[in-house]
């Protein structure tokens, strides 16, 4: 696989470089809320410019169903880039002068971007290979999709791994092929549908998994405990009911929560008390893991040598049920293991919560393309890259 490196030692002073990069951010109308995927695409971008390159960036944000649609415009992402780049970053269609950076219109308002028909994604791929010399791949968070601007383009054009889409997959390989034990892995979030593949994947790797978030009562219901309002999949109990004898038979300790913050309904300021897992109301939700099961998760995280955790323990966003993902972070910052934040919400977390992204290994920016490659998953993204 050809680098970034590779590329800045041939010379770009003048040539046009396409970059693949990952700007998909929460927006509040045009204000960024979290600017982390921003500010993870600077380096590879800036040692373009400062070796001359003239850089078009390629990016998505949200889901527009192929037509251009004003809520998802990138035109507040190419305001945070220039301001970080410390140059105006215009929207455009074509690389401007030697060292200026312009920034494509999101590339999902064209419907060949996700095509599943390889001739639509090829002829927007042969339109973007038409604009540049080099295409660098940067945006880690997409690889795991074969969409134009991600796996077509890259066979037409003469292709490298940015810095980004490197750190990644290097710190993946550690949680595959060079693993320290105990392993220990944090899911949470909501739906257990969204994870199958992982979970039954990991089950043959780990030594202990702490499950959390709106996808515990899934598990809790399997247990048979009643979980009363409380986010439920309840056609993925069988599934679930699997995995934990799955869990038992190949000793892998499966961690549930045994009391959580039960709620009268979905709100920041919604009445809570505090009960155990066996004895929540049928009148109340769970909107987070409780003291004890702080403390338990904690403890089970005191010993690990590596550590993988996707998904909040709780409604983070509301501060009164955001003390079950703060206690598991602080447990990881703490710790002298190879940590990983999964990506999306697990990191939005970390920054909302005020906590040193120092204090972790890595902070993943793609939590779905992570996943995938922990499912065993092969990512279009990267293979294509190898080629």
């Amino acid at each position: 696989m050809k680098t970034l490196d590779d590329l800045l030692s041939e010379g770009v002073s003048g040539r046009r470089v396409l970059v693949r990069a990952d700007l998909n951010v929460p927006l509040d109308g045009d204000r960024i809320t979290d600017d982390g995927r921003v500010r993870a695409s600077v380096p590879t971008i800036k040692a373009l410019v400062d070796a001359g390159a003239r850089v078009l960036v390629a990016a998505h944000l949200g889901r527009p169903k192929g037509e251009p649609a004003p809520e998802f415009s990138l035109a507040p992402v190419a305001v945070r880039l220039g301001e970080l780049l410390g140059q105006t970053v215009e929207i455009g269609t074509e690389a401007a002068g030697d060292g200026t950076v312009v920034l494509l219109e999101n590339i999902r308002f064209d419907a060949r971007e996700t095509s599943k028909d390889d001739a639509e994604r090829a002829a927007l791929a042969d339109e973007l290979a038409a604009k540049a010399d080099a295409f660098v791949s940067d945006g880690f968070g997409v690889v795991h999709r074969k969409q134009a601007s991600v796996y077509d383009v890259a066979k037409k054009l003469p292709h490298y791994a940015g810095g980004l889409v490197l750190a990644e997959v290097e710190v993946l390989r550690k949680l595959t092929d060079d693993l320290q034990r105990p392993y220990v892995v944090v899911l949470g979030g909501a739906k257990v549908s969204d994870k199958l593949g992982v979970i039954a994947n990991l089950l043959t790797k780990v030594d202990r998994l702490l499950v959390g978030g709106g996808m515990a009562y899934t598990f809790l219901k399997a247990q048979g405990h009643e979980v009363g309002g409380s986010l439920l999949q309840e056609d993925q109990l069988d599934q679930v009911r699997g995995f934990l004898a799955e869990a038992e038979k190949r000793g892998v300790e499966l961690v549930l929560p045994v009391d959580v913050l039960a709620a009268v309904d979905f709100a920041p300021d919604a009445e809570f008390e505090v009960v155990a897992t066996d004895a929540i109301p049928a009148d109340r939700q769970g909107l987070d893991i409780g003291p004890k099961t702080r403390e338990l998760f904690a403890s089970k995280l005191a010993d690990a040598q590596t550590v993988f955790w996707n998904g909040p323990m709780g409604v983070f966003e509301f501060e009164a049920f955001s003390g079950g993902t703060r206690a598991v972070a602080e447990a990881l910052v703490k710790s002298d293991a190879f940590t990983v934040v999964g990506g999306g919400d697990s990191a939005a977390a970390v920054r909302a919560l005020g906590l040193p992204e120092d204090g972790f290994s890595h902070i993943s920016t793609g939590g779905g393309a992570s996943l995938e490659y922990l499912e065993g998953k092969e990512l279009p993204g990267v293979s294509v890259l190898e080629a």
